[in-house]
């Protein structure tokens, strides 16, 4: 491997499985000292042990984006185990399906609490280690429903654009000290989350891929590396949709 990420130690949220785990494994391979925070314990130990079996560095700690403590936790621990913190990855979300008539208070509540208030908690209690570091980055990740709409997944929708705009934002509020914002927009990739969207939901979003395939995680992992890496040295607040060409035809 090019070591792309020698002497960086990230902190991934969401990094048990799917497209955060992805991630884990890429970034230490490519030389990262990698922090996976995740409520799925089992999978979490799982990820990193494969990890160091491989010969890279990773631990696993418990992490629940809602609650900023845990948060603040997750980035004591990374700084005790590896020393500093260069790297955020807002990867952590859900998704169930619920339109405007049919989506309850509390579903809307638990959506925006893991998918926007998480970004929020993650990127206030690692900017204090972020900008010790003086080059860092973070990458959130969006989904393509934050660019567009679709029936029957509100609150889904406001919780991933909210995403977008508040990257925008942090980027620039950060610009002159150090920490590179910038956010993925993914398509439909082969994940769990795969299994929680409705057949007819399904179905409209493969019919809308030119590529006419859904991606794989490793596939968003590898637009992350970049956006981690100092190969985006002067990119910031920027968008990557990685969704086979999806958004293209929008």
């Amino acid at each position: 491997m090019s070591q792309r990420l020698a002497g960086r130690v990230a902190l991934i949220s969401g990094g048990a499985s799917g497209i955060g785990a992805a991630q884990a494994m890429l970034y230490a391979s490519e030389g990262a000292s990698v922090m996976i925070g995740d409520l799925q314990e089992a999978l979490g130990m799982q990820v990193a042990a494969q990890i160091i079996e491989s010969g890279h560095k990773a631990a696993f700690t418990k992490l629940d984006v809602t609650d900023l403590e845990s948060w603040r936790a997750a980035v004591a621990l990374t700084t005790a185990q590896f020393g500093k913190l260069t790297n955020l990855v807002n990867n952590a979300g859900i998704f169930h399906p619920g339109g405007i008539e049919t989506e309850s208070p509390e579903g809307w509540d638990r959506m925006i609490a893991i998918n926007q208030t998480g970004v929020f908690y993650g990127m206030k209690a690692a900017t204090p280690e972020l900008l010790k570091a003086g080059n860092a980055a973070i990458v959130n990740i969006s989904s393509l429903y934050g660019l567009i709409g679709s029936p029957n997944a509100i609150s889904y929708h406001a919780s991933k654009a909210a995403v977008r705009v508040m990257g925008k934002g942090a980027a620039l509020e950060f610009a002159k000290q150090g920490i590179r914002v910038n956010t993925i927009f993914p398509g439909q990739i082969r994940t769990p989350i795969l299994g929680e969207i409705t057949p007819e939901q399904d179905a409209a979003i493969k019919a809308s891929i030119p590529m006419g395939t859904v991606g794989d995680p490793m596939d968003i992992a590898y637009g992350s590396l970049f956006l981690a890496s100092d190969e985006a040295r002067y990119v910031t607040g920027a968008e990557l949709w990685i969704d086979g060409g999806w958004y293209a035809g929008c």
